[in-house]
């Protein structure tokens, strides 16, 4: 099947960053991963820090409008509207700002010698949908099915806690973040700043939560 779409059509506004728009699920591509987003101002950032040792994926980005400030295991490189920036150690430390207003970057990943297939990251896309629409029932829905199957996966956890805490369910909201940061220690930080959580930030149990501590819910009651 082919098709055609454009970019600024497919990008959504998922929490407070930049647009994302989902190549890859709306194609329906299953040989790599591809997605992009979209900065509408400058000194966003558009790539979050991280690296690709869960996923082992080599990644390509094109910055398809606009300019981007990349920094690659410290080195910084400037990429202007036009530019591609190849990153093949899944190792390698990443990220990358905006520095104009409507910059868009195109990222191409897979593992070398495997067949793709979407992280749990990715499958969580409907999820973020819903939460855009703030429809945080149907989020929930969604995660919790993700979460059957991979119970023990911390973003699948952590964007569960979000929608419980948005939704009005402190006790479990805090009881999956605090098992989030109990497997994966790098959500502590992420959720200290996140304003998912500013309706039980001042619950006893939160300090818990992001401590790691999974039964965090319970201890808040």
């Amino acid at each position: 099947m082919s098709g055609t779409v454009k970019l600024a059509d497919l990008a959504i506004q998922v929490g407070s960053g930049p647009r994302w728009a989902m190549v890859r699920s709306h194609f329906g591509i299953s040989a790599f991963g591809v997605n992009a987003y979209i900065a509408d101002e400058p000194d966003v950032t558009i790539i979050g820090e991280h690296d690709e040792l869960r996923e082992g994926h080599e990644e390509l980005y094109f910055v398809s409008s606009g300019h981007a400030a990349f920094t690659v295991d410290g080195d910084e490189i400037g990429a202007p509207a036009g530019t591609f920036v190849f990153v093949r150690d899944p190792a390698a430390k990443r990220k990358a700002v905006a520095t104009e207003a409507g910059t868009a970057i195109v990222i191409i990943g897979a593992k070398p010698g495997e067949a793709f297939t979407p992280s749990n990251w990715e499958r969580q896309a409907p999820a973020l949908v819903h939460f855009s629409t703030k429809e945080y029932d149907k989020a929930i829905e969604v995660l919790e099915a993700l979460r059957a199957e991979t119970p023990e996966d911390a973003g699948i956890l952590y964007n569960l806690a979000c929608a419980r805490s948005l939704s009005g369910d402190k006790e479990q909201a805090l009881e999956h973040l605090g098992r989030s940061v109990e497997i994966d220690a790098s959500f502590r930080e992420l959720a200290e700043k996140d304003s998912d959580f500013d309706a039980i930030r001042d619950d006893p149990g939160f300090a818990s939560a992001v401590a790691g501590q999974p039964d965090a819910g319970g201890s808040s009651s």
